[in-house]
């Protein structure tokens, strides 16, 4: 499946999708712009049984190869003590916890901000880098979807076309597979969608337990799907894994290619690490692969991104 790319082939990809300057020299949003409030009612009249579906993993607390900087949750008062004295409030008996984490990885479902990534010193719309500080990102931060994600979703259920229970680490897909997923499922992915690939990660993950992505590798989308994403004209990606396969090219300067078009060329936020098992699960019981999708980080100022918790309803 992995096709030789060269670093030319890579910057010719990059330069091809390209959206600066489409939505304005100021514009921080990017392909959010094509989510329209046409484009979120026709989403709506997707909506027939009313079934919910979450597409985010549990919070992962405890420490494990793919999970090195677990989150923190404890208890700030628990119900052995949680009458007026630990609040100063009469009559009042009531538990609180706290929640922490640093969310970019393997391990959390998160939202890429526009920020996130640079290539040669530059984020989406040529703002540079230098514009993210220690106060956070002064350009292109997670705020810009503070109002939340709302549009048509499509799963391409790659290892159902393959007939396999997962796509086994650092496999690639090709563009022709997105389209011939499409196809065997009676669906076309459209402007301003919030497109999902799933690789089967929690099926592996059920049979094999956690792994390590940065030693060992995980499957994704192949650089030359690139174009296509383009072509497609789709607002958001999202995938169990983080789209790009790893181990990747092997050129310095595109580590993450599908990151650096989408997120830096395209200005495409990028959805890691959801759980899509349940996903398709459920298209394949319905046999249909669209539905309303809302996304809701968030409202982190200057944030690089957000943990989400992804909801398709059908």
């Amino acid at each position: 499946m992995r096709s030789p790319v060269t670093e030319q082939r890579m910057r010719e990809i990059f330069e091809a999708v390209k959206s600066w300057g489409r939505w304005g020299k100021d514009d921080q949003a990017g392909a959010l712009n094509l989510i329209t409030s046409a484009k979120r009612l026709a989403a709506a009249k997707l909506v027939r049984s009313g079934e919910a579906v979450s597409l985010a993993r549990e919070l992962p607390v405890q420490p494990s190869a793919e999970n090195p900087n677990p989150a923190l949750h404890m208890m700030v008062v628990g119900g052995d003590s949680c009458g007026p004295e630990s609040h100063g409030v009469p009559g009042l008996e009531t538990t609180m916890d706290f929640v922490g984490v640093a969310f970019h990885g393997m391990a959390v479902s998160h939202i890429d901000a526009l920020c996130h990534v640079a290539v040669e010193g530059r984020m989406y719309n040529g703002f540079p880098v230098s514009d993210v500080k220690s106060i956070g990102a002064l350009r292109n931060s997670i705020h810009v979807a503070r109002d939340g994600i709302v549009s048509r979703g499509v799963l391409l259920d790659i290892p159902r076309l393959r007939g396999v229970p997962w796509l086994e680490l650092g496999e690639t897909i090709a563009p022709d597979e997105l389209a011939a997923a499409e196809k065997a499922q009676n669906v076309r992915v459209a402007s301003g969608d919030i497109l999902l690939v799933a690789t089967g990660r929690d099926a592996r993950k059920e049979k094999h337990g956690p792994w390590s992505a940065q030693h060992e590798g995980v499957a994704g989308l192949h650089a030359e799907c690139i174009p296509w994403l383009r072509e497609r004209d789709i607002a958001v990606l999202g995938c169990d894994g983080i789209s790009d396969a790893l181990p990747g090219l092997g050129i310095p300067s595109w580590p993450i290619p599908v990151h650096q078009c989408t997120l830096v060329a395209m200005g495409v936020h990028l959805l890691d690490n959801l759980r899509l098992d349940r996903l398709m699960a459920t298209c394949a019981r319905e046999q249909r692969w669209e539905f309303l999708l809302a996304v809701a980080p968030l409202r982190v100022e200057r944030g690089t991104g957000s943990p989400v918790n992804p909801i398709a309803v059908f």
